[in-house]
């Protein structure tokens, strides 16, 4: 089936193409591959950033969406990714990078493709584990922003994953999370207040 791809806004895919077209956004970038690039640059497949910030026992908080991120592809393959954030004025460029996550991320992108059911496809980062998942959500004609994993939602693990957790394999939000609460270390008391 094929992945429901949510129209970035306008103005980010907008800030990715300018920076993409101002030579000094490019160079001062710390992405080789994008630099030595031959050939046309162009953003591809914006998906929406959520960042989920507390795995409890009790649940999980409602994530935030933080950003829009394009792979970046040239000829045949993506050679980077651009990321785009939410300020008081709008959608903005924020940075270029490459690495693991780009090859990653277009990978778990054609394993998703193959699934059986459609999905709404978004990113979702978990920085108290150092993880990011490919968060394939059941509703194809939800609103991107939406702030909530469904526990029928699949999330994939993209490779860095965490020690114990397999990359690329799908795994459903009501049986992953609970397993991550576990490896989740409660925040450390600060000196001189109370535990």
């Amino acid at each position: 089936m094929p992945l429901h791809v949510t129209p970035a806004p306008a103005p980010a895919l907008r800030s990715v193409l300018t920076a993409l077209g101002s030579p000094t956004a490019v160079l001062e970038a710390r992405t080789p591959s994008l630099r030595t690039a031959q050939g046309p640059a162009t953003p591809e497949l914006p998906l929406p950033v959520h960042v989920l910030d507390r795995i409890t026992p009790e649940g999980v908080s409602s994530t935030r969406l933080t950003g829009w991120r394009f792979l970046i592809r040239c000829g045949d393959r993506a050679v980077a990714a651009a990321e785009t954030m939410l300020t008081p004025d709008g959608w903005a460029f924020s940075h270029f990078f490459e690495g693991p996550y780009v090859a990653s991320h277009e990978r778990a992108l054609q394993q998703a493709e193959a699934l059986q059911q459609p999905y709404q496809p978004r990113l979702l980062s978990l920085p108290s584990l150092y993880m990011l998942t490919l968060w394939l959500h059941g509703d194809c004609d939800a609103d991107a922003a939406e702030h909530h994993p469904a526990a029928t939602d699949l999330l994939v693990p993209l490779a860095p994953a965490p020690p114990g957790i397999a990359a690329h394999r799908p795994h459903r939000v009501a049986e992953l999370l609970p397993v991550l609460t576990h490896r989740v270390t409660p925040p450390t008391p600060l000196l001189g207040s109370p535990a």
